[in-house]
């Protein structure tokens, strides 16, 4: 398997400000997720969504709680292993259909709230649209091909069993997609037609942004202009009993402890109910001997 060579990047790239639309070859273009398309940067509580909604509260929670651990495996050991753990918790177990559902039904309203004014209207700009991310191509592919208008993303690849059609929890070669498997990946896409513009937010992009013809880095700014959603080439439809207008993950990302806790109560409730009636209907039926 070819490795690739882990090294520091000392490549200073434009701001994305600098970009002159009308002079700029608008052919194609690589652009990173999130903290560049997306305002936020940290993709966590959408991993936490989708552990929910196509897994439960309780896979949910145990993911909230690992943060600490997955915090530091960060920082001090390897960046690649983090997102792997984060992948295994969310999915491992999970059937294929559900993820899928959670990826086309829920996830794209929240990202939709998110996405930022001057990248998409660099990104947008360009006709051959392609999203390079670390984040499972399942994830988000629905999202950047009917809201973005992006023709692929090249993402991370999990892993799903033939015979059961289950998430296995792991992810497929070259594994977790960060730096230099980036580059590789956008070379094997473009091949010699390399993208005329490359757009990224952190070192980990430098590696694919240093091949493309112009490359612009996007700030990190938590209060950058938000996009419009009628701009979108879709509006995302929400389903079931969320709102019109979702919340911002992290607060549900927030409010899950709590909401994990409240929802043994309408259990244990239930489960009260129907013993009463049980009891009640067993009652009666004997007495009439």
């Amino acid at each position: 398997m070819l490795q690739p060579e882990l090294k520091q990047s000392n490549i200073m790239f434009p701001p994305i400000s600098e970009c002159n639309l009308s002079t700029i070859n608008h052919r194609s273009i690589a652009a990173d997720l999130d903290g560049t398309l997306l305002r936020g940067s940290f993709s966590f509580p959408y991993y936490v969504l989708m552990a929910i909604e196509a897994g439960s509260l309780l896979r949910g929670l145990i993911l909230s709680l690992s943060i600490p651990i997955i915090t530091i495996i960060f920082i001090f050991i390897s960046e690649d292993l983090a997102g792997k753990l984060i992948i295994f918790i969310t999915f491992t177990g999970i059937r294929i259909n559900d993820i899928e559902f959670v990826s086309r039904a829920i996830l794209p309203r929240f990202y939709a709230a998110n996405v930022r004014q001057d990248s998409f209207e660099v990104f947008d700009s360009c006709e051959r649209k392609v999203i390079v991310t670390a984040n499972p191509v399942v994830m988000v592919d629905v999202f950047v091909k009917e809201c973005l208008g992006g023709v692929k993303v090249i993402g991370t690849e999990i892993d799903v069993d033939p015979v059961t059609k289950r998430a296995t929890g792991f992810v497929k070669e070259p594994g977790f997609l960060i730096g230099e498997w980036k580059k590789i990946a956008v070379e094997k896409e473009f091949g010699d037609d390399l993208p005329d513009i490359g757009i990224g937010d952190r070192e980990s992009d430098y590696d694919f942004m240093s091949i493309c013809k112009e490359s612009y880095l996007v700030p990190r700014d938590h209060s950058a202009s938000v996009l419009s959603p009628d701009r979108l080439k879709k509006q995302p439809i929400f389903y079931d009993d969320y709102l019109d207008q979702p919340p911002h993950p992290m607060l549900t990302y927030l409010w899950l402890p709590f909401r994990f806790v409240l929802s043994l109560f309408p259990a244990y409730f239930n489960l009260s109910i129907v013993e009463g009636i049980v009891k009640c209907t067993y009652t009666r039926r004997w007495s009439w001997l």
